[in-house]
């Protein structure tokens, strides 16, 4: 085995240990090796990497917008669930990047409404 296998290894058993399925046909692939996150897993890791570096920035985006961000990754995943319409890798990384998006902006007001809830009762 040379060292990329045993560092593909390494890092499919990081995505496994974060929850990613895995599955080869929703997963992206590069020079034939498999990414160790699916699709959807690889856009929520990213949604998530841009939501940090826009908080840092000091964007901001409201509650409603993040429910439309979160829905719609909602309703991609339903939609191929109950085999209305069968989804595909690009869509799946777009909603989760959505999605990551999203849910990093979640963390941050809940984080953010704890903290100021903290000082005004210290």
């Amino acid at each position: 085995m040379n060292k990329k296998d045993e560092v593909w290894i390494k890092l499919m058993h990081i995505g496994h240990v974060l929850g990613c399925h895995q599955m080869e046909c929703r997963s992206f692939s590069i020079a034939g090796y498999q990414f160790p996150l699916c699709a959807r897993c690889t856009g929520v890791l990213i949604g998530e990497l841009l939501g940090i570096a826009c908080i840092i920035g000091g964007f901001r985006i409201s509650w409603i917008t993040i429910l439309i961000f979160i829905a719609i990754m909602g309703i991609d995943w339903f939609i191929q669930y109950i085999r209305l319409l069968m989804s595909n890798n690009y869509r799946r990384v777009v909603t989760g990047i959505l999605c990551g998006f999203a849910v990093t902006y979640v963390y941050f007001y809940l984080i953010s409404e704890v903290i100021r809830l903290v000082q005004v009762i210290f």
